[in-house]
């Protein structure tokens, strides 16, 4: 079995030790993602926003996208807020909603609002 690891450069992926996907035996693994680069949005939505678009980077570079997302979990510091990013959600899986999990939490900074999980399958 091939193992394919993608980085994203982000700040925690030396200081922590993971990557931001790994592609194994079909499969697309994107780690936890917060909103990325140096103006970080400090709303929710705009930080799912930025964390979709990183997922999505990712993804691509694996060679999938959100159609082929079977499982995502999200985590966020006040699930009050979770309503709010629902538009943005069901934009980036239209017709092919995964099976998802949200789960109230602390995130790595207090200033994150939300963080997402998704797995993946190729495409045959």
């Amino acid at each position: 079995m091939t193992i394919r690891r993608i980085s994203s450069g982000g700040e925690y992926e030396a200081k922590v030790g993971y990557c931001r996907a790994v592609v194994a035996n079909g499969f697309v693994f994107v780690a936890g993602t917060c909103a990325q680069g140096d103006n970080i949005p400090k709303d929710t939505v705009g930080q799912c926003k930025s964390a979709l678009d990183a997922i999505a980077k990712a993804l691509a570079e694996a060679g999938t996208d959100f159609a082929h997302v079977v499982r995502v979990n999200y985590y966020l510091p006040d699930m009050s807020d979770f309503e709010l990013c629902w538009p943005l959600l069901v934009e980036a899986f239209g017709a092919n909603p995964p099976a998802a999990t949200v789960t109230e939490c602390n995130l790595i900074t207090p200033e994150d609002r939300i963080e997402i999980e998704v797995t993946a399958v190729l495409p045959e």
